[in-house]
């Protein structure tokens, strides 16, 4: 942990120093029913860092369900919490700032108060209706599961978003009144008065369900379920992107959770106090939604409206670049030892490896771009700061049997041999983690070879023959190879069950 909040400590160092700090840097203030967030955010377009994010549980729709209108205690604290973020992106020279309210203010008959109030602070509330919360989570999905195919839920304090996703689009949506602070009073009425208000709703709006599909979590009370779900289970990953539960786990941890004691679930890492009080009714609410819906299993996503917002603003060519390999390469870049050349010790081992799939060289891929990512660590902890990159980053677009085995490929390429971290044997299959390791392994003699610069990678390549490998250099260049280089050849070689060799010839 310490390591991590070192690389966005220097990440930040570096943006603030740099020429022009501001031209990256945007910010959203989400102005929800339970909470009031701010978010900044700097790095590519596509997969920005977050540099800056604060939140204020202000309760704006705490009293909708009763009153209908935002408590002056509520919207007093809202608007200082508006007021301080705006004071901070001033401050952080944010360029693009934006402002948007969801169903708090959207319903609440006080809610053109809040917003003429925000605007005498100088900043425009954006009002968003329930199909453009629902597109804006959706999106979200999409921009850190691209190939997500199903339904999106998103469960915030006012309201319920359902969105279907396919092929990278957003095809339909609905708006329900079910957010966790409506939930109690729904609830009160009887055992079965939620699934009758969800059933009635669906039907109302003419969503019929599509059965076999993967549900998308999003929200924090649903994330705060799911990791409740990991503690229990005792999940040797603590990281809740794409983490997956059976469909009928919903229901399980509706009885499980009216049975802990609050006391015990606020022990849980990241579980915040305020989510605390929510977990049963939101998980009441998504065992009914998923059995309604018909749902294969649930798919958490750490992705919503904030990151929506952010990805359906971008062209449809950034839209279209990969979310890991992006991150990856800035990660890379920031912290080799030299210009980073990951895709160039990618293209040196593909021959190594012509069998690996596309989604498997995509992983393979992402791990030469972070081949220096350890080069600061005492040489004794290397391989432990590379499993930590690739385990605990907030990497999207890679499920967890894929951040295993980029934790075993960095494990490998920096030291860790043929042997695997603890835990991950519990994620991946011994095969994929032997797989990951022989790339490490090739990463190790390319960074060996190459001195961690390009040049050398481009005078010399290898070849895969029958039962060899061969490293090809033409003679002028044979002095790039040394003692080193033909141990971490013979390693690797080993490790494949392959011979080994290096062959000159005149250029």
């Amino acid at each position: 942990m310490n390591s991590m909040l070192r690389r966005l400590r220097d990440a930040a160092e570096l943006v603030a120093h740099a020429t022009d700090p501001a031209h990256a840097r945007t910010a959203i203030i989400d102005i929800g029913s339970n909470s009031v967030r701010l978010v900044v955010y700097d790095g590519p377009p596509r997969i920005p860092f977050t540099l800056f994010n604060e939140k204020i549980m202000a309760g704006l729709g705490a009293s909708l369900a009763k009153t209908g209108a935002i408590e002056p205690e509520a919207m007093e604290r809202g608007l200082r919490a508006v007021a301080r973020f705006a004071r901070l992106c001033r401050a952080m020279k944010v360029g693009d700032i934006r402002c948007v309210a969801t169903a708090a203010v959207r319903d609440a008959t006080n809610g053109p108060d809040f917003i003429a109030r925000a605007r005498e602070m100088g900043l425009t509330v954006d009002l968003l209706s329930g199909a453009q919360e629902a597109i804006g989570a959706a999106m979200g999905v999409l921009s850190g599961i691209p190939q997500a195919d199903g339904i999106v839920g998103d469960l915030g304090g006012g309201s319920l978003e359902l969105a279907r996703i396919r092929n990278s689009a957003v095809e339909q949506t609905i708006s329900l009144p079910l957010g966790v602070l409506r939930l109690p009073q729904i609830r009160a009425k009887g055992p079965r008065a939620l699934e009758r208000s969800v059933v009635k709703m669906l039907g109302k709006a003419g969503w019929a369900p599509e059965p076999g599909l993967p549900f998308y979590m999003v929200g924090g009370s649903w994330r705060a379920l799911a990791r409740f779900d990991m503690q229990i289970t005792h999940f040797p990953l603590p990281v809740v992107h794409q983490y997956e539960m059976t469909a009928a786990r919903a229901e399980q941890l509706t009885r499980i959770v009216s049975h802990v004691d609050k006391a015990r679930l606020k022990l849980i890492p990241a579980m915040t106090g305020s989510r605390v009080p929510t977990l049963p009714d939101a998980a009441a609410l998504l065992s009914v939604v998923v059995r309604q819906l018909k749902s294969s299993c649930l798919v958490v996503s750490a992705y919503g409206l904030r990151e929506g917002l952010l990805y359906e603003a971008l062209p449809p060519d950034w839209r279209a670049q990969d979310p890991l390999l992006v991150a990856a390469e800035a990660e890379g870049e920031a912290q080799a030892r030299f210009r980073g050349h990951g895709n160039r010790i990618d293209r040196w081992i593909a021959p190594l490896f012509p069998d690996d799939a596309p989604d498997m060289a995509r992983i393979r891929r992402a791990a030469c771009l972070l081949a220096d990512v350890s080069w600061r660590a005492n040489p004794d902890f290397r391989a432990e700061r590379g499993v930590e990159v690739a385990l605990h980053s907030n990497w999207v677009g890679i499920s967890v049997v894929e951040r295993a085995m980029l934790g075993q490929a960095l494990h490998s390429h920096f030291g860790g041999g043929l042997s695997s971290p603890p835990d991950l044997d519990r994620i991946a299959r011994p095969e994929l983690l032997r797989r990951a390791a022989l790339w490490g392994l090739a990463i190790r003699l390319a960074q060996r070879l190459s001195g961690g610069v390009e040049g050398p990678l481009d005078l010399s390549r290898l070849e895969r023959e029958d039962d060899r490998i061969t490293l090809r250099l033409d003679d002028a260049d044979a002095d790039l190879y040394g003692e080193a280089v033909d141990r971490r050849l013979r390693n690797l070689a080993q490790a494949m069950g392959l011979k080994h060799r290096m062959v000159t010839k005149t250029g």
